[in-house]
């Protein structure tokens, strides 16, 4: 199992995401903020080469060690 911070932080996101609702952002018939938030955030993360700054940013932002 990879335990790279990235891959912690991308567990939790999708964690929140399902919290929030269990449906994709793109399915959610809310414009909820946080939600639209949290999937922008994913969206970030899942475009960051593995040394952008923005990993570590949602990595304090989400409380991920």
């Amino acid at each position: 199992m990879d335990d790279s911070l990235r891959s912690r932080i991308r567990v939790k996101l999708l964690r929140q995401i399902s919290e929030d609702g269990g449906r994709p952002v793109s399915q959610a018939e809310t414009d909820d903020p946080r939600l639209l938030a949290v999937a922008a955030d994913l969206a970030a993360l899942d475009g960051a080469s593995d040394d952008d700054p923005v990993i570590e940013q949602l990595a304090a932002r989400y409380w991920v060690p």
